[in-house]
């Protein structure tokens, strides 16, 4: 028996691999958006990523980006909205509804992206 294991393949993604622009940097921009509904400053995070490497690829992963950055500023918007107006009632149900629109398009988002498909309309206000 030898004690220098040697990983075989290429399935570890590397730190530096995931901030490059490619499908591995846009599903860490879903990860760190998911994140943010725990800890806000990941939401940041992923939005500064997102506009560094849009338009650095080509391909289905443009498409992601773009999403992602919709998501956020959309998301947003209803999130301030609703903020506002959670002195009366409505505002909870606008912030409740805002949570759930945004869990939807960052889960369907991430599963285009995992099956190598393109966001059919990425710059719809809707899913």
């Amino acid at each position: 028996m030898s004690d220098n294991f040697q990983p075989q393949g290429n399935n570890v993604k590397s730190a530096a691999g995931m901030m490059e622009p490619g499908p591995a940097n846009a599903q860490l921009i879903y990860i760190l958006y998911f994140v943010g509904f725990l800890v806000g400053i990941t939401t940041i995070i992923g939005i500064v990523l997102a506009y560094i490497n849009k338009g650095k690829t080509g391909g289905f992963v443009e498409s992601h980006y773009v999403w992602l950055i919709r998501t956020f500023w959309i998301g947003l918007l209803y999130s301030v909205i609703g903020a506002i107006l959670s002195v009366v009632i409505i505002g909870l149900f606008i912030l409740l509804a805002t949570f759930i629109w945004m869990i939807i398009r960052l889960v369907t988002g991430l599963q285009k992206l995992n099956r190598g498909e393109p966001i059919a309309n990425p710059q719809s206000w809707m899913l």
